[in-house]
């Protein structure tokens, strides 16, 4: 495996778990409040150390040097840079930088000339404030900019040692078919990885009053210091951005950023491993300045209208410079700290900018399952079509459900799962790459696929591929590698597994899976069809933690406490529930909870159950707080208090009740996500308001840290035949549900009939003191069932209905079929998948921790006539 080191001060290693591909900053408009910082006054610690006010004839080239090409600046550009003075000139106290069309005399092989000047190794600079007063060209396909470029590479080439944009703009004063016109200027910064996975980030401004900036100058500066940049016009303070804050668990291990801002990645020349450095690099390097008017490219090419309009370049388009000043922060010229022109909120969300660092997530140290679609999307994982412009479908399929569909057009393509940030588009889902590191040696990939129709060139070999880090490794292999040894064969489901091992073998990187593909050889699939489900990564030694703290009796490591009460909790008998912990609260202000010995060290990582986990717990106040404005709180604590969060009860669950039992639920996601770090829990607490408490008298039981659905068991009721604790019920009319068989892939299914008396319910019971506990399916888990008609009801307003029954009858959850994932009604003939959550039946009054009925019926007195089958019936996680 090749490991990435990650870089902070101090230095510190993990793996990378996520490759976050560059974009650029995109126009938006900027409404804040304009009062700006005086820059006629400036900080008295700024000390002018390098300036050109272009008050000569000449430009200096002691300060200034020529890049003469036609390469186009890496961006498909339409100008040649010379030294012509055409092209850049001194005159009336300003540099000009003009674009124009190439003369009959020019030998470039662009359409265009115009200048660009640098200071490269004579005027570099560390840190400090460069600041240009400038008037800036106008027209579609103008490109003027300002920016900062590394003197010595020391990092690597381009973005690896960085780039600062000062200031750029693209078509300012083009006005669109809605009468918008272009004025906006950005400032980016550039960094991360080698292109084409390089990165960027930034944002664009707007003048106040709707001012453009080609009418007037304006004063355009970054404040450069160890670890932020920002970025001012005419003083106001529009952009911050700053280094990558990484945030480390009590082990030492990266899990994750308190601020996602720049990074470089290098080859370290001493050790040969490659480094994600989340530190002040690659920005702690000395820069040269660069001034340039760009004619055309991508960037203006493809913005507002569109292309290049030559007339605006007729007569030339100027960029204006009235000087360049850069100062240098004497309280800390080492680090450019100290002499800040900040404003209140210039870090705030509208300011602060999130950069594009990779996000780090620790070792695997525990064994996790990753389910990319097993007929329900996966918002993390969206179905993929890489180059062929289709769109893959879900379907219902008769035998599997629901399934994905792909096609391959004319246009080579490869298609699958991805969990990459430039392909997830649904605002529910995140990037969430898989960490299969801990799972190498049992672990394994499986999917399900049916070929509907085999592409037209008959010798394309169909081909797995998995990617890591966004390509930064891989392993492709064939089908007919797999453990199975098969190749898809037309209208047949069929199972492929790849052990891990086989994978890693293969070159790839199991720390950050992140692409699933499957898919005939590129170029030759056109005409193919197939379908995907079951796409897993799983391992038999896959176990989620738990913590109890409180049971059929409190755990001696995580026993009752008092913080600073004097009070002794203790485990009393309750009427309804047993033996339970019981807390008070005196006139001491407290607060009160689980928590381990002092000095003794226990501490409960809860890291893997991060995604789905909990800290639940059952509570029942016996006695209100005497203070009536008493609110009650649930707070965890982490490493020795390192880390908190405290939220109001109430964010979990209801309102507590004098005298009631209720369940309180506090997802560890969103703990984490308020900074609590979840591999070193060591409090747990549930109290009134400090200070606000006395009085309290309440209980707690059954309070854990879990993963509520690790460990669910599922039950299949029907499928070729009824479960032998269960059996087929006709409720009322006295017919005999039976077993039939019916042509594949269903086989045998149960049949029921309602021709006499239309006054009952069919469908399947538990037999007698059984019934089936779903509580642990809750979070993802539903009933499921495929159904055909075969003669509808005769009652003119029947409706199908399923209803739900619990071993006491009358609680119960009926709803229309309809409200399933199927929303219409049976089509006679037509096989058809229904599923129905659990926690939609929950919701609609069922116990699931009790299930003693299942039926599926045309409405009460409605029914006579009704012939239908039902097969696969089951209850299981979805």
């Amino acid at each position: 495996m090749n490991l990435t080191t990650i870089k902070r001060h101090p230095l510190a290693v993990a793996f990378i778990a996520l490759g976050l591909a560059g974009c650029g900053g995109d126009s938006v408009e900027t409404n804040t409040d304009y009062s700006q910082v005086d820059t006629t006054e400036p900080v008295s610690d700024w000390e002018l150390v390098w300036q050109d006010e272009f008050d000569g004839s000449d430009i200096d080239e002691n300060k200034w040097n020529f890049a003469i090409n036609c390469e186009g600046g890496g961006n498909n550009e339409q100008q040649c840079y010379t030294d012509s003075a055409d092209n850049a000139f001194v005159s009336d106290g300003t540099l000009k930088i003009v674009a124009m069309p190439a003369g009959e005399d020019d030998t470039g092989s662009l359409p265009y000339t115009s200048a660009r000047l640098n200071s490269k190794n004579k005027g570099d600079f560390t840190y400090g404030r460069v600041e240009v007063r400038a008037k800036l060209p106008e027209g579609q396909g103008s490109w003027p900019a300002v920016w900062m470029m590394p003197t010595d590479s020391v990092y690597g080439g381009w973005p690896k040692s960085g780039e600062i944009d000062i200031v750029e703009a693209v078509n300012l004063k083009t006005t669109d078919e809605e009468g918008n016109i272009e004025n906006n200027v950005h400032g980016t910064l550039h960094y991360g990885r080698d292109w084409p996975n390089n990165s960027s980030s930034g944002k664009a401004y707007q003048l106040p009053g709707e001012a453009n900036p080609a009418d007037d100058f304006h004063t355009y500066a970054i404040e450069w210091q160890e670890g932020e940049i920002r970025w001012y016009v005419d003083g106001y303070l529009y952009q911050t951005q700053r280094d990558s804050q990484i945030r480390f668990n009590s082990k030492g291990e990266a899990i994750g950023l308190n601020h996602q801002g720049w990074f470089t990645e290098y080859y370290d020349q001493s050790s040969g491993e490659l480094v994600v450095d989340y530190g002040p690099a690659p920005y702690d390097q000395s820069f040269h300045l660069i001034m340039n008017l760009a004619v055309g490219g991508d960037w203006p090419e493809n913005t507002n209208n569109t292309g290049i309009d030559e007339s605006a370049f007729t007569e030339g388009q100027t960029l204006e410079v009235d000087y360049i000043k850069v100062y240098q922060c004497n309280q800390n010229p080492d680090t450019g700290k100290g002499c800040e022109t900040l404003r209140a909120g210039y870090d705030d969300e509208e300011s602060l900018v999130t950069g594009e660092a990779p996000i780090p997530t620790p070792p695997s140290t525990t064994v996790e399952n990753l389910t990319i679609f097993d007929g329900t999307p996966n918002p993390n994982w969206p179905a993929w079509d890489c180059c062929g412009g289709s769109t893959p479908e879900l379907i219902d399929d008769e035998e599997k459900g629901q399934v994905y569909k792909f096609v391959v057009n004319d246009e080579p393509t490869v298609n699958g799962f991805v969990s990459r940030k430039e392909f997830i588009t649904d605002e529910e889902g995140e990037p969430q790459p898989f960490d299969a590191t801990g799972m190498i040696e049992n672990g394994s990939v499986s999917f399900d696929m049916k070929l509907v129709s085999p592409p037209s060139d008959s010798s394309a070999t169909w081909l797995f591929k998995f990617e890591s880090d966004n390509n930064a490794t891989y392993a492709e292999l064939p089908l007919t590698d797999s453990t199975e040894g098969v190749s898809p064969t037309v209208g047949e489901w069929q199972t492929y597994t790849y052990p891990l091992q086989q994978l890693v073998d293969a070159k790839l990187e199991p720390s950050a899976l992140d692409a699933f593909m499957v898919f005939p050889a590129w170029g030759l699939g056109a005409g193919a069809e197939y379908l995907l489900t079951n796409v897993e990564v799983t391992s038999p030694d896959a176990e989620a933690p738990e913590l109890v703290l409180f049971g059929d009796e409190q755990n001696p490591d995580w026993p009752l406490w008092d913080c600073c009460g004097g009070t002794t909790p203790q485990e009393v008998v309750d009427e309804e529930r047993g033996v339970v912990g019981e807390f008070e609260i005196g006139a001491t202000p407290t607060v009160v909870g689980f928590k381990p010995a002092e000095d003794s060290g226990i501490q409960f990582d809860a890291s893997a159950l991060m995604v789905e986990g909990v800290v639940q717990f059952d509570m029942k106040v016996v006695s209100n707080p005497n203070d009536p404005d008493s609110v009650w709180k649930f707070k965890v604590e982490s490493n020795g208090a390192e880390t908190e969060v405290e939220v109001d009860l109430s964010t979990g669950g209801p309102e507590p009740v004098v005298g009631e039992w209720q369940t309180y639920t506090f997802s560890l996601q969103n703990l984490m996500d308020a900074d609590l770090d979840l591999s070193a829990i060591d409090v747990v607490m549930i109290y009134p308001a400090w200070d606000t408490g006395d009085g309290a008298v309440f209980r707690v039981d059954e309070a854990r840290i879990y993963d509520p659905s690790a460990g669910a068991e599922e039950i299949t009721i029907f499928a070729d035949d009824v479960n032998a604790d269960w059996s087929l019920m006709d409720c009322c009319a006295g017919s005999e549900p039976q077993v039939v068989e019916v042509d594949e892939p269903y086989g045998n299914v149960a049949q029921f009939e309602i021709l006499g008396s239309p006054e009952t319910v069919l469908g399947f019971q538990a037999n007698e003191d059984v019934s089936f506990d779903a509580s642990a399916l809750l979070a993802n888990g539903a009933i499921g069932f495929d159904m055909r008609v075969i003669d509808q009801p005769q009652g003119a307003d029947a409706e199908w209905l399923v209803k739900v029954e619990s071993s006491d009858a009358s609680v119960y959850a009926e709803v229309s079929l309809a409200s399933g994932n199927y929303d219409e009604q049976p089509v006679a003939g037509e096989w058809q998948r229904y599923n129905f959550t659990l926690q939609s039946l929950f919701d609609a009054g069922l116990d699931i921790s009790d299930i003693k009925v299942i039926m599926i019926f045309p409405t009460w007195g409605q029914s006579s006539g009704a012939v239908y089958q039902v097969d696969n019936l089951s209850i299981e996680n979805f």
